[in-house]
């Protein structure tokens, strides 16, 4: 991976939590090991991640890209964003 590939590459934060699993979590599991698995193989350019706090509080948005992709991401994001805090209300 380049410098500039680096640059591209946002860092989520790592949180220790002890709680038990259960099936979203599970879930939540199995989709980010599929995306991992699809990454080391080289298979993907780019991703974008929603993150939801377990108590709706907070919406979060992260994305890992090729330069011409930025926006479509941020768009697309945008748009999941406010559709997830609508379903809130």
């Amino acid at each position: 991976m380049s410098s500039t590939e680096r640059r591209n590459v946002a860092r989520l934060p790592a949180r220790a939590v002890d709680i038990e699993a259960d099936e979203n979590i599970a879930s939540l599991i199995a989709v980010l090991q599929d995306q991992l698995a699809l990454a080391r193989e080289g298979k993907l350019r780019s991703v974008a991640v929603v993150s939801v706090a377990a108590d709706g509080g907070a919406v979060g948005t992260q994305w890992s890209c090729a330069n011409g992709d930025i926006v479509s991401l941020i768009g697309k994001l945008t748009v999941l964003t406010h559709d997830l805090m609508a379903s809130r209300e």
